[in-house]
């Protein structure tokens, strides 16, 4: 039995026709996934001192993990590429890294390198999503990426005005 990603010619594109349009879980589990942001960025403006920052570097962190599954997309998709294309996988590597690099610098400069991977990875996503078949998946992507930059942002702002 295959897979609804899977086809009987391995070199052919995959058959994507199932994620044409996102199921309700997948935008009932992607909106869930904005508690974290929406959480640590509220709790670095209005959490009792203490906890402030516990919640910037909570949201720091939740973020590099976010970015790293956007990174890890693209090797999903380049692995069912042939040939495989060297420069999706130098992309799903490079969010992980930038991920990291924003924990390193704590906030609110690693908020600020997070916010601006976070709006990479979606322009990235905008154009590969429309060549793989999954512009669909686009407004999704959209609005998550919306709330979770707004989300580090209003948190880095918080270092300095909270």
């Amino acid at each position: 039995m295959n897979s609804p990603i899977s086809s009987s010619d391995s070199s052919s594109k995959p058959n994507l026709a199932w994620a044409s349009q996102p199921p309700t879980l997948a935008w009932a589990l992607g909106l869930a996934g904005l508690i974290p942001f929406v959480l640590g960025s509220a709790l670095q403006w209005y959490g009792p001192p203490g906890w402030r920052m516990l919640a910037g570097m909570a949201l720091l962190s939740y973020g590099a993990v976010i970015v790293s599954f956007l990174g890890g997309i693209h090797w999903g998709l380049a692995m069912r590429a042939s040939p495989v294309p060297v420069a999706r996988l130098v992309w799903g590597v490079l969010p992980s890294l930038l991920g990291w690099l924003a924990v390193l610098l704590d906030s609110p400069w690693g908020q600020g390198v997070l916010a601006l991977s976070l709006l990479a990875c979606f322009a990235v996503d905008r154009s590969v999503y429309r060549s793989s078949g999954l512009a669909s998946w686009l407004a999704l992507r959209a609005i998550l990426t919306l709330v979770a930059t707004a989300s580090v942002l209003l948190g880095a702002l918080a270092y300095w005005w909270g």
